[in-house]
């Protein structure tokens, strides 16, 4: 990199936190999410590129954002995450990260095929890259809002953990398209990979606890955490697993086992002051980023192929919450104590499918051969704006007539704070 190139880079990362201040100061008083006017802002300046430069087309590099912004993020988010509330969330959260992502991807793929007449291993690619719902997406917005506790792990967990089995599973569609595997070994990868993995996030996660536990610095701990959050996801990639998946579970570990047991005072607030703030900041880019890399000159001619996708993702999120979680419904119920799940709380996960960063970044980085490339990018685009713009925007509506009141009162039963005297961060 020569130093007209760094100059620039710099100048465009200072201008683009200018904007995201700006339009978190213009969006305060108004109904509309933070997450969805940094998109449109996005979207305008990529508008505003093309008018200015014809033929320039704006281009986000998929390392940026799963390499740059996206573990930071699921780290923050996960070293949150409560083990005690996940554990009792644990069946839910396995079926929506597991089997959800498989059982939307298939419907997706066949939606798109029998609809459209997209080749079926190419329309599995599309489910692919849509079938997960994305963390910065899904935690930006629904943190504020006044959801149940036992509810928002679900939510903010399934974004996590799903994020890495959506990767695992595009990667497997994409190599399958030149190497055709039986389904059987697919799964099999799919399984190893989640289980590796995860191994590697709390091999990390424990050991950085460890060190924490030599030192009575919070700089220097929290100097760990930043190396744990990028270098968990950097060492899986070199092995060939998922980093995102082992920096959640890294996180995960770090937040409980290291909070409780090695971190000093000190290093607690440093660490939750900082990477709150990196975060926010990091949830900005990323929206930012997204809107920026939506060719919308081009998505026109995808808009019927778009239609039929948000369609697939809509039906495959509806059989996974009230089929299969509804079908599961005594597991279900151990995430409010044993209480039956209120029907609310399914259209809450329900709506809570947002898409985001994650396939905008997969899109980008399909590989150059793959027959239909810009047509299959399209469509995930255009399925991102939908449930970015559209379901980003009604998502309060939605939580406070299907949860209603009874996030205070759930919270008071398990005997824990409601939401207003202990605001999520």
């Amino acid at each position: 990199m020569d130093g007209p190139t760094i100059l620039t880079a710099i100048s465009v990362f200072v201008a683009l936190l200018g904007v995201a201040a700006l339009v978190a100061i213009v969006v305060r008083p108004l109904r509309l999410p933070y997450s969805v006017a940094l998109v449109l802002v996005g979207l305008a300046a990529g508008v505003f590129v093309a008018v200015v430069r014809p033929g320039a087309v704006p281009v986000v590099a998929p390392e940026i954002v799963l390499v740059v912004l996206l573990p930071g993020l699921v780290f923050e988010a996960a070293y949150r995450l409560d083990l005690g509330q996940l554990r009792r969330s644990f069946a839910p959260l396995v079926f929506l990260a597991m089997p959800g992502v498989l059982i939307s991807a298939s419907v997706v793929a066949v939606i798109l095929h029998v609809a459209t007449g997209l080749r079926l291993d190419l329309a599995f690619i599309v489910g692919a890259m849509v079938s997960a719902t994305d963390p910065a997406a899904v935690v930006s917005t629904f943190r504020g809002l006044p959801v149940p506790r036992p509810l928002a792990t679900i939510v903010e967990g399934e974004s996590l953990l799903n994020d890495g089995t959506g990767l695992v599973v595009f990667g497997i569609a994409v190599a399958a398209l030149s190497a055709p595997a039986a389904p059987a070994s697919a799964l099999m990868t799919f399984v190893a990979t989640v289980a590796l993995s995860g191994g590697v996030g709390l091999l990390a996660g424990f050991l950085a606890a460890r060190l924490m536990a030599l030192v009575d610095d919070h700089l220097i701990e929290l100097t760990i955490s930043v190396v744990l959050a990028y270098g968990t996801y950097l060492l899986a990639d070199q092995l060939h697993q998922s980093g995102i998946i082992a920096t959640v579970v890294a996180g995960i570990v770090l937040g409980n086992y290291g909070r409780a047991r090695s971190m000093s005072p000190a290093a607690i607030e440093a660490i939750d002051t900082v990477w709150e703030f990196l975060a926010y900041l990091l949830t900005a880019l990323v929206f930012l980023l997204v809107g920026f890399a939506f060719p919308l000159a081009q998505l026109g001619g995808s808009l019927g192929w778009i239609v039929w996708g948000v369609v697939g993702i809509l039906v495959g999120r509806a059989f996974v919450v009230y089929v299969v979680l509804g079908v599961a419904a005594r597991l279900v119920r151990s995430t409010v104590d044993g209480r039956p799940v209120p029907l609310g709380w399914f259209h809450v996960l329900f709506w809570a499918g947002l898409r985001g960063a994650v396939a905008v970044a997969m899109a980008l980085a399909l590989p150059i051969g793959v027959p239909e490339r810009e047509r299959l990018q399209e469509i995930t685009f255009g399925i991102v704006l939908f449930t970015v713009i559209v379901q980003g925007s009604t998502a309060a509506t939605v939580v406070r007539r299907a949860v209603g009141g009874t996030a205070d009162a759930v919270e008071r039963e398990a005997g824990r704070p409601g939401p207003e005297a202990e605001p999520r961060a």
